[in-house]
């Protein structure tokens, strides 16, 4: 499977939690369009640095390597991919049961550009869960030597989920305010699931990977 192909599913696992749960919040608040704008703008600016740090830096490895220590370099990157994704899984697990949303979500009604923006790009780039996928999908690109630009469609790609609620506004108007709610309750309750399922399945390849380097 193509490694492209691979990354896009862990798309889900970033934006699930209170990252989804903000932009639904944010697409049904008085100033929804400047909000929603600037938190979109956020998580575009925090998973493009960040996944592209980590392709960055493992790209240099792979080089620095050279082909003689390739084998062993790869082994050791594998291996570090296979722990961020251990524990990508056991925090999502974790807190599964405690995935209320946030206090300082009852301040999003408040919310400014500036501070829709400090939300997008901090939870996109530095909640925990996302910390370890940004660093899972730039490395394992640049662990198998595919371009930088493969690492385009994920960001898009979780850009597009974030969306999805400014999306519904724009198309459904007033409707969309009693839907929203409905697929927020549903994410809340559910989407540490689809998680554990996509990282289960990714921590499958990567372990297929560290014991054919």
């Amino acid at each position: 499977m193509p490694s492209l192909l691979t990354v896009l599913p862990l798309a889900f696992v970033m934006i699930a939690g209170p990252q989804i749960l903000t932009a639904i919040f944010l697409a049904t608040s008085e100033k929804w369009g400047k909000d929603s704008a600037a938190f979109l703008a956020g998580v575009l600016l925090a998973v493009t640095l960040f996944v592209t740090a980590a392709y960055v830096v493992v790209r240099l490895l792979s080089d620095a390597a050279g082909s003689s220590h390739e084998s062993t370099t790869h082994r050791w990157i594998d291996g570090g991919l296979l722990l961020l994704l251990a524990f990508a899984a056991w925090h999502t697990f974790h807190t599964r049961k405690t995935s209320k949303p946030p206090k300082w979500m009852g301040k999003l009604e408040e919310a400014t550009p500036k501070m829709s923006f400090r939300l997008g790009f901090l939870l996109l780039g530095l909640f925990p869960t996302d910390i370890a996928t940004n660093i899972v999908v730039g490395a394992h690109l640049a662990r198998d030597g595919d371009p930088w630009w493969y690492c385009l469609p994920f960001v898009l790609l979780v850009l597009l989920f974030e969306a999805l609620p400014v999306l519904f506004v724009l198309l459904l108007g007033k409707r969309a305010a009693a839907i929203l709610p409905k697929v927020r309750d549903w994410m809340n309750a559910n989407s540490w699931i689809v998680s554990e399922v996509v990282l289960v399945f990714f921590i499958f390849l990567e372990a297929k990977n560290l014991a054919g380097s």
